[in-house]
């Protein structure tokens, strides 16, 4: 088996611009939230929040995402004023602490955009890819910053009644939107260079239906954009179980998933775990090395 090296880029940020596709890049996780569906309220309070921020970029993180409103289903949808007082004062920390660290806001409004990147974020993640907030790629276009958008079927309040997707459905759905969504973006004026796309695992693709996404990831390859997969301690990979009683390691799972995610062509893992992910990127980046 042979596989195809990926794409070079150059990711277009505020201030900056991160090479893509030479190695794997490492986006930490941060939710400063208390109910978000892995970590809740681990690091809500600010001061655990920054610290693990800190701790992450130690471990080697190329960035750090630092999100202030969970979007698991059921999650109490936020105000864009609770959510920037939640994530506002981390990331003045952070950058107080490390002013050259590449920090990343988790939001789908485009106030909380706005304030996260003139506080020193350099991107802008929407899980909605700039669907939920009609102010949201004006608004990112006038500041300049990097972008992420991800593809996510329905909101969160609908995914548990959502019909079901054939497994020869998911990836071409997933395709279609992220198309529509990067050419909404550079409609609105946001620079082509400045975009990555997120095939939104578990966002409105239900257990099961993310395996073939995952299977069919390096077909978003045609799309031209690079490419990130958000794979950590998604709820599907526990499925692989044999049965209830039988213990299970996320972590190991969200590393396999990750190490299929990068020889299928993703540019940047977003995770939880820093440490493990670095470590599974070296090994992945060697095999596209000496594929080509």
């Amino acid at each position: 088996m042979s596989f195809s090296p990926r794409s070079r880029f150059f990711w277009r940020l505020l201030s900056r611009s991160l090479e893509l596709g030479k190695r794997t890049l490492v986006m930490g996780i941060l939710n400063v939230t208390p109910d978000s569906f892995s970590d809740g309220g681990r690091f809500f309070p600010q001061d655990a929040a920054a610290e693990q921020a800190l701790q992450m970029l130690d471990e080697g993180a190329d960035s750090v995402d630092i999100g202030g409103e969970s979007t698991r289903p059921g999650a109490t949808p936020l105000s864009p004023a609770e959510e920037q007082a939640r994530v506002l004062p981390v990331i003045r920390v952070v950058l107080a602490a490390r002013p050259g660290a590449v920090l990343s806001i988790d939001t789908y409004h485009a106030e909380t955009a706005r304030a996260a990147v003139e506080a020193g974020c350099e991107i802008v993640n929407d899980v909605s890819g700039h669907l939920w907030d009609p102010a949201m790629a004006a608004t990112c276009a006038e500041l300049g910053c990097g972008n992420v958008l991800m593809h996510t079927r329905g909101r969160p309040v609908e995914w548990k009644t959502q019909s079901r997707l054939a497994a020869d459905e998911v990836w071409p759905l997933v395709l279609r939107g992220l198309q529509e969504q990067a050419n909404a973006a550079v409609a609105a004026g946001i620079a082509r260079e400045s975009i990555v796309l997120d095939p939104g695992f578990g966002f409105g693709k239900i257990m099961e239906e993310n395996w073939p996404l995952l299977a069919g990831l390096d077909q978003l390859r045609s799309l031209g954009y690079p490419l990130l997969a958000g794979l950590s301690r998604k709820s599907f990979l526990r499925g692989s179980r044999r049965s209830a009683e039988e213990i299970f390691d996320v972590e190991l799972a969200t590393s396999a998933a990750n190490m299929a995610a990068i020889l299928a062509g993703a540019h940047i893992l977003r995770v939880h775990e820093v440490k493990a992910a670095r470590q599974v990127a070296e090994i992945a980046d060697r095999v596209l090395a000496a594929s080509e």
